[in-house]
């Protein structure tokens, strides 16, 4: 059998004003993912990153931290598929609509805009955000142009298809994504209902790894949300 192993991208700069690029701490996390690897001799066949600037960067840090130990790294191979859900859409047109109709959605929006402190604003933005995407699960305002829950799964089922479609025996193949892709991944593989892809989805740490096996025909999990390349739990984050 081959692996698939999906690797969430280091952690983002949220709050920021430009989200779409890895912090420091996210530049070291991907580094000593890299750094292990190599030290591993862990041999890797193919590498593939979704088109944000956060997945990108994680494969190339990874990348360039496994090559320093003479190790050949496969040139990553950039899939739009690998992307995360809509967070451009959801944010700008389905959560306006959403508040204009929900009062208690529009309650939750305004606590995270008045919250202040880090701690505090991370807290309220997930209350804010666990809500609206199980709204945007059961397919409201569907005519918002946002990518649908339905349109989601069928994209992280066709990427999964594509590398048990290619030819190859016994391979290693790597994916730098995101935690709404691997969480959906993850829900997949067990069978799982639509609410659970999203519980898993804010359990995924920054460059952890959820790791299975596959052919043609299977598709099975082998680990979820692995950090052993973070020895320090202060290393861990999850935004």
């Amino acid at each position: 059998m081959s692996q698939m192993t999906l690797v969430r991208h280091g952690q983002a700069s949220f709050f920021a004003d430009e989200y779409d690029k890895l912090s420091s701490l996210g530049e070291q996390q991907v580094r000593r993912l890299g750094r292990q690897w190599a030290q591993q001799r862990l041999v890797i066949d193919e590498v593939y990153c979704g088109p944000r600037s956060r997945q990108r960067a994680s494969a190339e840090l990874a990348g360039s931290e496994y090559q320093q130990s003479g190790l050949g790294w496969p040139e990553p191979i950039e899939l739009a598929d690998l992307d995360e859900y809509d967070l451009d859409g959801l944010m700008n047109r389905f959560v306006p609509r959403l508040a204009e109709r929900n009062s208690d959605f529009a309650r939750l929006v305004e606590i995270y805009r008045q919250s202040e402190g880090e701690q505090n604003r991370l807290r309220d933005f997930q209350r804010m955000f666990e809500t609206l995407l199980r709204h945007w699960q059961a397919a409201e305002f569907p005519e918002t142009g946002v990518e649908s829950w339905s349109a989601f799964r069928q994209r992280v089922a066709r990427v999964v298809r594509h590398i048990q479609d290619r030819p190859g025996r016994s391979r290693r193949v790597v994916l730098f994504t995101s935690g709404g892709f691997i969480g959906c991944a993850v829900q997949q593989a067990l069978g799982a209902d639509d609410l659970k892809a999203l519980e898993l989805n804010w359990r995924i740490r920054n460059s952890s790894l959820t790791e299975f096996m596959f052919t043609p025909d299977r598709f099975t999990i082998d680990s979820f949300n692995a950090v052993p390349h973070l020895d320090d739990p202060a290393l861990w984050t999850y935004r």
